[in-house]
């Protein structure tokens, strides 16, 4: 229900993408879509290669700034710019919340 109360009001284009952030128990996924080409744009987890490297977790705040700036720095070899953040239903606090700044500081506009 969380999840649909907050796509209601967020939708992407082709000129602002959302940004779509899932957490589960292991990983952490970022994808960028354009909901009127109906199209993923760029994407990035801790399940891909080169992402985190191994020795480190993959479910702790470092991993989820990894997926931040993996997928920000993917936006902007894009020409992407500025994106709407699509929390998912998740609160904005913890990983949610370090990958979103991470994505800012990496020159993405949320």
């Amino acid at each position: 229900m969380r999840q649909v109360r907050v796509r209601r009001k967020v939708r992407g284009s082709d000129q602002r993408p959302r940004l779509s952030v899932y957490r589960s128990l292991h990983h952490m996924y970022a994808q960028v879509i354009s909901d009127e080409s109906g199209r993923t744009l760029a994407s990035a987890s801790t399940a891909a290669a080169g992402v985190v490297e191994s020795s480190t977790s993959k479910r702790n705040l470092a991993a989820a700034k990894a997926v931040g700036k993996a997928v920000a720095d993917k936006c902007r070899a894009m020409g992407i710019a500025q994106v709407l953040f699509d929390r998912n239903g998740f609160l904005y606090h913890g990983r949610v919340k370090a990958l979103a700044e991470a994505a800012r500081e990496a020159g993405l506009k949320l």
